[in-house]
């Protein structure tokens, strides 16, 4: 049985905690956010889609990728992983950027923390996300950024039945 998306902002911690249990065993829920084309079926909330241009998982490891709009738009975001504990929990690093990775200093980064737990329901899913300022949180939040995770969230579900 899945849950409901709990989704945390702390504005005095400069944090957002967003949490679900998905009725799935942890290395299928884990495969589908470190393997590309797994990622690419719900990343992006609908009728957006995400496009890999590499993903190299591992410490020091990058993933580029691409969310295309359905106009024809296209912005790019990378991600930086930190520590990686198999089937556990993974961090990284979150920033906009151009199409050759290169840092798009108007946004602000994120640092994603993510842990995967085997629960008696399937797997419960924690991402904590760290802003350096109140100013950044506020600024992810105004671009329709809980709307859209919370989309691509429940569209994994979907994929998960």
């Amino acid at each position: 049985m899945s849950s409901e998306i709990v989704f945390n902002k702390d504005y005095d911690a400069k944090s957002i905690y967003v949490m679900k249990v998905y009725d799935a065993e942890v290395l299928k829920v884990w495969d589908y956010f470190t393997k590309p084309e797994l990622l690419d079926q719900w990343w992006a909330p609908k009728p957006w889609k995400c496009e890999t241009e590499n993903l190299n998982f591992e410490e020091g490891g990058v993933w580029l990728y691409s969310m295309n709009g359905p106009e024809g738009e296209k912005m790019y975001s990378k991600v930086r992983y930190g520590e990686i504990n198999d089937h556990r929990s993974f961090d990284g690093i979150d920033a906009f950027c151009d199409e050759s990775g290169k840092i798009d200093e108007n946004f602000p980064q994120t640092k994603w923390l993510l842990g995967f737990t085997g629960v008696e329901e399937g797997t419960k899913l924690s991402v904590n996300m760290h802003f350096q300022t109140e100013e950044d949180m506020k600024k992810q939040l105004e671009m329709g950024f809980e709307e859209g995770f919370k989309m691509g969230l429940n569209q994994l579900e979907e994929l998960l039945k």
